[in-house]
């Protein structure tokens, strides 16, 4: 038996296939941005209301009346032209939650990721 000059013994790195949390981007950095996920939308808050409502226009191109529930009220400030992430009503479509406010190098990565065009054409 060779000796190994391991001291916390053999241990096999064990690789699943699909499993990678981190992808990478064209310069090989790890791409970490919120994904919209079932039932959430991308848009940008086109005027605010007054209060914590404000118009959203939003990927699939509609325009909802969009507010910011109490539990983000004092994190998340929002100004036009922000890009955020909604969830829409499940009885009313025309209205939704912002859920998520991206950052600009969050809004970098979609529009690599191509998630913004729809967009850039309504404006």
């Amino acid at each position: 038996m060779a000796e190994e000059n391991n001291e916390y013994g053999e241990f096999e790195e064990i690789k699943e296939e699909g499993t990678e949390k981190n992808v990478l981007d064209e310069s090989g950095m790890p791409v970490r941005v919120r994904m919209p996920r079932k039932g959430e939308v991308i848009g940008v808050v086109t005027q605010r209301y007054g209060g914590n409502r404000m118009e959203v226009h939003c990927t699939d191109g509609k325009k909802r009346n969009c507010r910011v529930p109490g539990r983000f009220k004092r994190s998340l400030w929002l100004r036009p032209k922000d890009i955020v992430m909604v969830a829409p009503w499940p009885d009313d479509d025309t209205k939704a939650d912002i859920i998520y406010k991206y950052s600009s190098s969050g809004i970098n990565q979609l529009r690599k990721k191509g998630l913004l065009k729809n967009l850039q054409e309504g404006f």
